[in-house]
């Protein structure tokens, strides 16, 4: 879409309101009898050109751009349900989307169940004839476990639910949901659509009928409206999508082969890794690992923040898909405020980091990590010593 002057680079629209010809004219569009604009809370020029293309790289008919990834997972999850529903997800999710699930959903009436995501009996066991909707991550945060999206998507579909898949981790890039089966797809558009961390933003995507009849009076009338500022820094970041995303894909696969044989690290989980626990899922549903790393180190805690603390290139921050590689510590950060317990039953422990690889040299990322881990090594047995 290009105004009437022509220009290289889209138009930023950054209003929040639109004039009419006539009276009759914005009687006209308030009564959706004509096209055109009415409020940026509604849509905007930007924000829609921004939809378009995450639809058409989505697959999808429809697309919705919201202020934040958690807005966007909140209205998916609120426009599948009402009082008297029931939910199921998998237990490995971002501590904000077990919220939604656990916490928010229930008080409004809607029962929640939460499942191993990987274990498709516990999905089979826990619909009921109310269940409406299904939701997962996967690859998950921040163990990268994997979920059967066919398979789930027939359950789902077999009480009649509609499966939400927040694709962040894989990105449209390596995995596509609607294709798996999947009836909605939501992404945090903050990670690596933007990929620069420089603004927020959220993507829902699917069909159109679900999209008008369930979604946009949400939308509409509570607001997590998309600036069109963002939506233009995202226009032009999806330009270079794919670049990115394939260079930090190539360089943490071989960052986490790199890291693999290291004494300090008990274990690397990288869905493109044959010793990945569902490494047959990723072959089938994925078309490449990834740009997250999960490491567990070890000594626990101490070890892991010690790790951390020894990186120079590798910055420490809880935010992923970035060009800049970044590392955070799960258990104290992004799933914080769940118990010991619930930790331990997600396999987040102590010791585990969550490593997103960004674009700087293979080589100099490989150097960077060996150093620190190497550091690590050396204290622990000094102290053994």
């Amino acid at each position: 879409m290009r105004s009437q002057f022509g220009e290289t680079a889209e138009a930023l629209f950054l209003t929040q309101g639109f004039v009419y010809e006539t009276a009759e004219d914005a009687e006209a569009r308030f009564a959706g009898e004509a096209d055109g604009f009415v409020y940026s809370r509604y849509g905007n020029p930007t924000v829609q050109m921004f939809q378009d293309r995450m639809a058409l790289l989505e697959g999808a008919e429809a697309a919705r751009a919201t202020a934040s990834g958690m807005a966007a997972v909140t209205a998916a999850m609120i426009a599948c349900v009402k009082a008297g529903d029931h939910v199921v997800a998998s237990k490995a999710l971002f501590g904000g989307c077990r919220y939604i699930v656990e916490d928010l959903l229930p008080r409004f009436g809607v029962e929640s169940t939460l499942v191993d995501g990987t274990d498709l009996s516990a999905w089979e066991a826990a619909v009921r004839p109310n269940t409406t909707a299904l939701f997962t991550e996967t690859p998950a945060n921040p163990t990268l476990s994997l979920v059967d999206l066919p398979a789930v998507a027939e359950i789902a579909h077999s009480v009649g639910a509609r499966l939400v898949v927040d694709n962040v981790f894989a990105t449209a890039l390596h995995q596509a949901p609607l294709k798996l089966g999947a009836d909605v797809v939501v992404y945090s558009a903050t990670k690596h659509v933007d990929g620069q961390g420089r603004c927020l933003g959220g993507v829902i995507v699917s069909d159109e009928e679900w999209v008008t009849e369930k979604l946009d009076g949400l939308l509409r009338q509570t607001g997590p409206a998309l600036s069109p500022f963002n939506a233009w820094i995202m226009l032009k970041s999806l330009e270079t999508f794919p670049l990115r995303v394939r260079q930090q894909t190539a360089s943490a696969a071989a960052v986490a082969d790199a890291l693999a044989g290291h004494p300090a690290v008990r274990r690397v989980i990288y869905p493109g890794r044959d010793d990945h626990p569902q490494a047959e899922i990723a072959r089938r549903q994925m078309t490449g690992g990834g740009t997250l790393i999960a490491i567990e180190v070890e000594g626990g805690r101490d070890a892991a923040f010690a790790a951390s603390n020894a990186l120079r290139v590798v910055k420490i921050s809880n935010n992923l898909g970035d060009a800049k590689s970044l590392i955070t510590h799960p258990a104290s950060t992004t799933h914080q405020r769940l118990t010991d317990e619930q930790r331990a039953e997600l396999n987040i422990g102590p010791g585990l980091l969550r490593l997103s690889i960004g674009l700087e040299d293979t080589d100099d990322l490989i150097a960077d990590l060996t150093r620190a881990f190497d550091s690590v090594g050396a204290k622990a047995a000094a102290s053994v010593g």
